[in-house]
């Protein structure tokens, strides 16, 4: 199997580029909003590949981070979420939006990657939740400024009340697992902390 490749980036197409390592031009599916994709030609870049192989095709799917190509894996596992559904979702979100959505069970983001119908979103949160651990997967920081402005208003109250916490003197890990635990939807900040606190007393 192929780790990784670095090369020149060669070409760029929809949803593809095409990297030149010494005179070979290898074709690689990428995110949308890919470092690589979003690279300029002529510019040296460094993939995180995977290779797919089925009776009719072998494709090369490439990721920045290493983290990325741990949720792609990750996903291709659900039932009904092909390569190219996955390929989509990382297209659609960041690595820590992604893992925001599945953990605090927002299904209903994830059907704004294109492809992604309600059971199917569904399917990816019953089935990953506990993969994509509170602390954060490789490279990737269970939250981040910018779940803050995602334009999610319950990811945004969620990410806003995690910071609180952790201001509060709570770990991240500890803010991250109560606010989990909060089932009710689009509460403002403020109400989410005060749900958090329950949780943590």
């Amino acid at each position: 199997m192929i780790g990784f490749i670095r090369g020149i980036l060669a070409e760029k197409g929809n949803g593809y580029i095409i990297v030149d390592v010494g005179g070979v031009g290898y074709e690689i599916f990428v995110p949308a909003n890919s470092g690589a994709y979003m690279s300029s030609e002529g510019q040296e870049v460094m993939i995180h590949t995977m290779m797919i192989v089925r009776e009719d095709d072998m494709s090369l799917y490439g990721f920045t981070r290493k983290g990325e190509k741990d949720a792609f894996k990750k996903l291709i596992t659900v039932s009904g979420v092909g390569a190219k559904a996955a390929i989509s979702i990382l297209s659609a979100f960041t690595l820590e939006q992604l893992q925001q959505a599945i953990v605090f069970e927002d299904a209903k983001a994830l059907t704004k990657a294109n492809g992604i119908g309600k059971k199917t979103a569904e399917r990816i949160v019953l089935e990953l939740k506990d993969k994509f651990s509170a602390e954060g997967q490789d490279g990737a920081p269970a939250v981040t400024e910018d779940l803050m402005t995602n334009g999610s208003g319950e990811a945004s109250g969620r990410a806003e009340a995690i910071n609180a916490l952790i201001a509060l003197g709570y770990s991240r890990g500890e803010a991250t697992s109560a606010l989990a635990s909060v089932k009710e939807n689009d509460l403002t900040a403020e109400e989410y902390i005060r749900q958090a606190l329950k949780k943590l007393f």
